[in-house]
């Protein structure tokens, strides 16, 4: 499936890749996941996709995001968009597909292998033109839950589909390595 020689990129749909891996219930450790794909070949680039509530002072998501964009990873990032529906539901949509999609036809042409961390059907166009363009891709997703986190159409249009359940053995984070959270740090030097 992957050769040694190639040129690899890694496209990480954000919200997508934590939906998938929480439905099989682990955490992705993202030094191990670098670690894993670097074995593989040549890893040009990994690239995290998601949007961000601006407006929020504190988003949970935003130490990921700090430690990603330190740690070997290209951080895209767009505001999410706040709107009402019309029965009047307040609604916040936050897509970055077309995001991953032109970064992913540009880099094309400097990889051999193009790793889609997505079971996103909407991707399937995208996997075609870049299979045109004569590079592998390969789509990470799930067909372990219920229903599959994957779409069909984007599972049998990738040349390789990896089921994310056969890497949490290797990617998945150890909830003993979790690092303390500082008010747990200072409440154990209060009792030293």
């Amino acid at each position: 499936m992957f050769d040694e020689r190639e040129k690899i990129a890694l496209f990480i749909d954000g919200a997508n890749l934590y939906a998938t891996a929480k439905a099989l219930g682990f955490d992705i450790d993202y030094r191990r996941l670098l670690k894993e794909f670097s074995a593989k070949g040549y890893l040009l680039r990994a690239l995290y996709y998601t949007a961000l509530a601006e407006d929020q002072e504190y988003s949970s998501i935003r130490p990921l995001i700090d430690w990603l964009d330190y740690n070997g990873y290209k951080v895209v990032t767009k505001p999410t968009k706040e709107f009402f529906d019309s029965t009047g539901r307040r609604k916040v949509k936050g897509s970055m597909d077309i995001e991953l999609a032109v970064d992913a036809m540009e880099l094309s042409e400097h990889v051999d292998h193009v790793v889609l961390f997505s079971g996103d059907g909407d991707f399937r166009s995208l996997v075609e033109a870049i299979q045109r363009k004569g590079r592998k891709v390969s789509v990470v997703s799930t067909l372990q839950t219920q229903p599959a986190m994957v779409a069909d159409e984007l599972r049998r249009q990738a040349d390789h589909f990896i089921d994310l359940a056969n890497l949490a053995g290797r990617i998945s984070r150890d909830p003993n390595e979790r690092p303390a959270r500082a008010t747990d740090r200072a409440g154990a030097t209060d009792e030293a």
